[in-house]
């Protein structure tokens, strides 16, 4: 069955290109359905979903008003099934289906104005229409139409003949129906087991089927149209399976055969034939297992069998062929190789219907051939061979051979060991062989000479010297000869001692020692043991170097020739041998002052002297103890030392200790001076000093202290009270972080500066000068810089005012009140006041405040 396909159409509207969501969506659904099986049709729930996606469909398209649209749905032999969109307006739509090259008349059918799906009967099979379908008012206009071209299916074809000879195959022989491209073979159980087999023509063959099933078979044909209806149903039954046959062959005239029981078979029959054979044995049994017996050994037979359904209808038949056992060898003969090597060739009669021979012996050694012999190799000493013989198949195995005997030479010692209880006295013993009677050890040295011992034990003694190699091999002897070679034993003798040891110390913790060469040593062991430490070093050459010593320690010192096969002599005689003194460590330098220091270390060493060297750019010290700290001093200030230390005792010196940088404090200013800038800020200044990198200066009083921490050799401070005693000091410090402490005469800041200063006009010409003063008993001058003219005029000790006289008035005066230092200098940074003294005739007029000025 054709459920759909998309086809171009006509339409007498434009915009027919464009088809609406829900129709799209309905032909999706449709090929959906194309995807099923012809005879899986739609039911009518399905159907019913359809009709539901198509008028939801027509409802859209009614909007949409872009002309009505055609599809095929399904086609026959006699009948076209079409779908269309519903048309806004349409109250009824028809179809027409016109043969498009036949004078055959058209066919039509009209349909509601709620069908969007309908069919076109009485067509003719195989024939090309032309199908159409209107929308059309209630006045049976057209409103909108659309067509679509389409071939209907060929006709019904006809079953002539249907038959089953396998149990999962029919094969249908039917007549053939013009226009068909091919024919589907349809079959269908009673069980719903169904199945469509495309075929070309007939006849055809349905496959995959149940043995011993009823089954209903009809036959389409199609073409590019679609499928016709069913041809008329024939009923076949599939005959009943083939029993599988297993067969084994347990004996050279027997073979089994077995097979699961067949459903629905009441018999079986089978045939034996042997092959090479026309003659035929038939067997009918109701059993699933046959033995066929007295059958000729290594002959291959083949055995068909089939089973009878209750109707006596022979199924499928299955052949297999098996093969019997082959006969047992015969003859069967051992002998040594030709070529004379220690090789055992087993010889046999060939047999009927063998494929290979396994030749085994009672030592489990065996061989296997498709020839007539096989080699055993390599043979085992002093052992009795029992060998047997045994013919395979596919079948399998045949029953063993009669054995055969066979005789070996004795085998060597599996093991030879030496036991040397004394020095000197050696001995060579070896494990028993069974089936010997005596045995020969041969003892040879590695300088050529050799012995030989004769004896029924496992023992034989012999002289073995120091540094010598011994190889020994031991031959065991029977009636049937001497084994073969067996292990040869290389046995060492340990190597000599030295006896001309040297021992000398040549680094404060190294020992050298040398020897004469020994025979046998490869390699030489040298060992110092101390109280509490082993030092040991290997070399070839007869010289070692013990460097990593405990220092002032005596060590006992051996010398071990030492073999790979033997390893180390242990008798050798040791020799005593003392270290140099430890390296004494310098745990701390301290500068106790200026120019001495105090220097500490750790000391090991018994009864050793230590000297202690203090070296600078510019001179050097040096001190001597027996103790762990000496003094040394007269050093120089702001310098730089490299300090190290060494021990002596009577084996030697000690190296030098690592070597400690000791700097000494920064030198002090040579001169210092503190400079009054202002009543509260001096400049200090002093000489630079060697080895300082900077400088803290500091100011202190009862009222408060001043520090400056720079690196030039000057310093402005602040903060500085007036008429106060400070104490000078200066911290020379060096770039890595070394001071010294430099103490200097104390300072003394100037008198305090009076306040409050002020002019008075007094009578004759005066000018009376008064301020406050800081209540020391200061002396002060009091100054006036005119334009003009200057004055000055000074008080009585602790007074606080004095007089000018003769003053020129009409002038701006610059008046300056200061107190004097204890050397009688005036101090020059106090304030200025500018005042101008008018004229009133003859006299001082007005005096008026003209504001302060700063220092010049």
């Amino acid at each position: 069955m054709k459920l759909y396909s998309t086809r171009k159409f006509k339409t007498e509207k434009a915009g027919q290109d464009r088809i609406s969501t829900v129709n799209s969506f309905m032909r999706h659904l449709s090929f959906q359905w194309s995807g099923k099986k012809s005879t899986e049709r739609m039911q009518p729930r399905d159907f019913k979903m359809v009709m539901l996606f198509v008028l939801l469909g027509m409802c859209s398209q009614s909007a949409a008003q872009d002309g009505i649209s055609l599809a095929i749905y399904t086609v026959t032999s006699k009948s076209l099934t079409v779908q269309w969109s519903k048309y806004s307006g349409a109250s009824s739509y028809k179809i027409t289906a016109t043969p498009k090259n036949s004078p055959e008349p058209p066919a039509f059918a009209q349909f509601s104005e709620n069908s969007v799906m309908g069919s076109v009967n009485s067509l003719a099979p195989n024939t090309i229409y032309i199908v159409a379908v209107e929308a059309m008012d209630n006045a049976l206009n057209v409103l909108s139409t659309a067509e679509v071209e389409e071939v209907t299916a060929p006709e019904v074809p006809t079953i002539e003949q249907a038959y089953s000879k396998q149990s999962d195959s029919i094969t249908v022989e039917f007549s053939a129906t013009p226009g068909a491209s091919s024919y589907v073979l349809r079959a269908e159980s009673a069980a719903g087991e169904f199945s469509e087999t495309p075929v070309s023509a007939s006849p055809g063959t349905v496959l995959h089927l149940q043995p011993y099933t009823d089954y209903i078979l009809s036959v389409m044909s199609v073409n590019s149209g679609g499928m016709s209806q069913p041809s008329l149903p024939v009923q076949v039954k599939t005959v009943v399976a083939a029993p599988e046959l297993n067969s084994t062959s347990s004996s050279n005239s027997t073979i089994l055969l077995t097979w699961d029981r067949v459903e629905h078979a009441v018999l079986y029959t089978l045939c034996i034939i042997m092959e090479g054979s026309d003659t035929r044995v038939k067997l009918n049994t109701t059993n699933t297992s046959v033995a066929f017996m007295d059958l000729e050994p290594g002959t291959t037979y083949c055995i068909k069998g089939n089973a009878w359904d209750p109707h006596s209808i022979p199924g499928e038949d299955f052949t297999v062929c098996q093969i019997t056992r082959p006969p047992t060898p015969g003859l069967v003969q051992v002998m040594l190789t030709v070529d004379g090597s220690q090789h055992m060739a087993v010889h046999w009669e060939t047999m009927h219907g063998a494929d290979r021979y396994f030749a085994l012996s009672t030592t489990g050694q065996n061989c296997s051939s498709s020839d007539s012999y096989c080699v055993i190799s390599p043979l085992s000493c002093g052992q009795n061979h029992s060998i047997t013989v045994t013919a395979l198949n596919r079948a399998g195995p045949s029953g063993p051979s009669d054995p055969e005997d066979f005789l070996t030479f004795p085998c060597p010692p599996e093991s030879i060991w030496v036991e040397e209880p004394v020095p000197g006295h050696c001995t060579v013993l070896w494990s028993k062989v069974p089936w010997v009677e005596y045995y020969k050890a041969f003892v040879k040295r590695d300088d050529g000479s050799e012995e030989l011992c004769n004896t029924t034990s496992n023992t034989c003694n012999y002289h073995c010297q120091c540094g010598f190699t011994y190889f020994m091999n031991v031959f065991a002897y029977n009636r049937a000869g001497s084994s073969p070679p067996g292990h040869v034993l290389n046995y060492t003798t340990i190597p000599c001692c030295p006896e001309d040891v040297s021992i000398s110390l040549v680094s404060t913790e190294t020992l050298e020692i040398t020897w004469s060469p020994v025979r046998g040593a490869e390699v030489y062991e040298t060992k110092a043991a101390g109280a509490s430490d082993l030092i040991h070093c290997n070399d070839t050459a007869p010289v070692c170097a013990l460097s990593d010593l405990r220092c002032n320690s005596r060590y006992s010192v051996v010398v071990r020739p030492c073999s790979e096969l033997r390893g180390c002599n242990n008798t050798c005689r040791p020799h005593t041998e003392e270290t140099a003194p430890c390296t004494p460590e310098i745990l701390s330098i301290t500068q106790t002052n200026v120019s001495c220091v105090n220097i500490s270390w750790s000391a090991s060493n018994k009864e050793a002297n230590y000297t202690v060297k203090v070296v600078g750019e510019m001179d050097s010290h040096t001190c001597h103890s027996t103790g762990t700290s000496c003094e040394v001093a007269h050093l120089a200030c702001g310098s730089t030392y490299e300090v190290s230390a060494i021990a002596c005792t009577s084996v030697g010196q000690s190296l030098a200790s690592y070597t400690i940088p000791l700097e000494t404090g920064p030198c002090c200013p040579q001169v210092l001076k503190v400079t009054q800038v202002t009543q509260a800020m001096t400049n200090v200044t002093w000489s630079e000093a060697t080895g300082a990198q900077s400088y803290v200066t500091s100011l202190t009083s009862m009222r408060g202290d001043a520090k400056c921490h720079t690196l030039e050799t000057h310093c402005l401070m602040g903060c500085i009270t007036c008429g106060i005693n400070y104490t000078t000091s200066l911290e020379a410090i060096s770039s890595t972080g070394h001071k010294s402490e430099c103490i200097y005469h104390g300072f003394s800041s100037s008198a305090c500066c009076p306040s409050s200063v002020k002019l008075y006009r007094m009578t004759n010409n005066t000018i009376q000068v008064y301020w406050h003063s800081s209540g020391n008993l200061n002396n002060y001058t009091a100054d006036l810089y005119g334009a003009n003219s200057n004055y000055t005029c000074t008080p009585p000790p602790g007074g606080n005012s004095c007089r000018v006289s003769e003053i020129m008035c009409g002038d701006v005066y610059t008046v300056v009140v200061a107190p004097l230092s204890q050397d009688g200098t005036k101090i020059k940074f106090c304030p200025k006041r500018m005042y101008s003294v008018s004229c009133s005739g003859s006299n001082v007029g007005m005096v008026i405040y003209r504001g302060k000025r700063s220092a010049d």
